[in-house]
């Protein structure tokens, strides 16, 4: 069975992959609350669901997904709170259960640097990076540093207006349709309110209760795939 995930090759199948298709995908993840109802991991999940289907197609290697990231950050009453932690959803602002993914700006982009810096001497020419919002903005700013420094090309986030959009809100109806469509088996809408009327704490976005399907998650990555390899097969075809 072909894989397309760095951490399962052995070296012949690394330099297989590599020399077909230079292409590594790097999902940005985090180990963040995404409503009572999806998984902590489910970033890195869809971003990587994703790029495991581009890579089937075009070719390219999956890396393991990133699980720090920035996001905002604020101290309230000696306590700290990152993300959802202090949202309009959260009532009372408190830290949400299971989030442990924060580092600052500087520090991310070290991480960012570092990993672009190994895959380069790895041998790779295209780096291709989505996922947590805070992280994929990150990574868009810091790719004209990144392939001036290390001579890459990156590639990131997927294009605006694309189908439905791919992680287009937080653990609400895009989220929990990409992620029914890829892991039904971690998705949990029975622990949810019924009533809509019940604000859910740390989802922001259409309700998922009332729009999420798989159909919708589908469709959101059947877009962003076909959006993603056309992009990168223009890349593959361009002089080095």
């Amino acid at each position: 069975m072909v894989t397309v995930f760095y951490e399962e090759m052995a070296p012949a199948e690394f330099r297989a992959r590599l020399a077909a298709a230079p292409i590594a995908y790097l999902p940005l993840g985090t180990l963040e609350w995404h409503g009572e109802h999806l998984p902590l991991g489910a970033d890195a999940i869809q971003a990587t669901g994703l790029f495991a289907r581009v890579a089937g197609e075009v070719g390219g290697i999956v890396l393991p997904a990133l699980h720090l990231g920035p996001d905002r950050r604020t101290i309230a009453a000696g306590v700290e709170l990152i993300g959802m932690d202090s949202d309009d959803t959260t009532v009372p602002n408190r830290p949400l259960e299971g989030s442990a993914y924060w580092v600052d700006d500087a520090m991310f982009d070290a991480i960012l640097d570092a990993t672009v810096r190994n895959l380069a001497r790895a041998g790779f020419r295209i780096v291709v990076a989505h996922g947590h919002g805070p992280s994929t903005r990150a990574f868009r700013a810091a790719s004209p540093r990144l392939e001036a420094r290390h001579g890459v090309r990156c590639r990131g986030p997927l294009a605006a207006g694309t189908g439905p959009g791919f992680m287009t809100d937080h653990a609400a109806a895009n989220e929990t349709s990409i992620t029914l469509a890829l892991r039904p088996d971690l998705v949990h809408m029975d622990r949810l309110p019924t009533d809509p009327e019940v604000v859910l704490t740390g989802v922001g976005g259409p309700d998922p209760r009332l729009h999420a399907s798989v159909a919708h998650g589908e469709a959101a990555l059947a877009a962003a795939a076909q959006d993603l390899v056309r992009r990168l097969r223009e890349d593959l075809a361009a002089p080095p």
